[in-house]
């Protein structure tokens, strides 16, 4: 057989791949022990070859739960300012939050400097876990006015999207602009988004104007590299 021409790991990959397209998004995979037993492997070699799963976003690991099948990745039009919760019901998923904390501090210099705030002033700040489903896709840092946008502190923003709050009080996130790069998972991040320490991470940070032009937020988003991808079109210039 070909699994026995191959090396073991890439054997046992080979086998979860056809696993992962025969099966559903959610579906349990065998564990790194009935590996081991499947392929007379060492769980080291059953888990080098579910770690290289997991780091091309195929499968989802949950401790002391097992592996799954993942969903396929997320994506989003670069060039289109779309929201987290409306690009994921684009994409069939539903969009939830835990929330990490909501605190109104004085705004650091860069920051004052973006919303063109005078010094002293302060902002809130908003942490949460962005899902799609039952998945941790994302972490989000937003910081705003906290002399325009304090009443967010009541806002229920586990199950609300921020940009939904904002237009129902005649705020249209217009614009933006911002930066795209990468890092890898420190501990906590890796806990909160379910994905090994050193795991990839995509990093979004955005100044959001509204229909004004007035700068109104300022957000970094820390994406599970493996779960969310971007999409982008070029065109030559001149």
């Amino acid at each position: 057989m070909a699994r026995d021409t191959v090396p073991r790991h890439q054997a046992i990959e080979a086998y979860l791949r056809e696993r992962i397209a025969a099966g559903q998004p959610g579906d349990l995979l065998p564990t790194e022990m009935e590996l081991c037993e499947m392929f007379a492997v060492s769980r080291m070699t059953a888990r080098q070859a579910v770690i290289r799963l997991a780091e091309a976003g195929l499968v989802r690991r949950e401790p002391g739960r097992g592996t799954f099948v993942a969903h396929p990745r997320l994506q989003r039009e670069i060039s289109t300012l779309l929201s987290f919760t409306r690009n994921m019901e684009q994409q069939g998923r539903h969009a939830s939050s835990k929330m990490l904390s909501v605190t109104i501090e004085p705004a650091k210099p860069e920051v004052s400097a973006r919303l063109n705030l005078a010094p002293g002033s302060s902002v809130i700040r908003i942490r949460r876990v962005r899902f799609a489903d039952d998945e941790p896709m994302a972490l989000e840092s937003v910081q705003l006015p906290a002399d325009q946008f304090a009443w967010l502190a009541g806002a229920d923003l586990a199950h609300q999207s921020l940009h939904v709050l904002l237009e129902e009080r005649g705020i249209i996130p217009h614009a933006g602009e911002g930066t795209l790069t990468a890092d890898i998972a420190a501990k906590d991040e890796a806990h909160l988004l379910e994905i090994p320490v050193g795991g990839p991470l995509m990093i979004e940070r955005l100044v959001l104007h509204d229909q004004t032009g007035s700068p109104i937020q300022v957000g970094e988003t820390r994406y599970a590299g493996q779960r969310y991808a971007l999409d982008f079109h070029l065109h030559r210039n001149g």
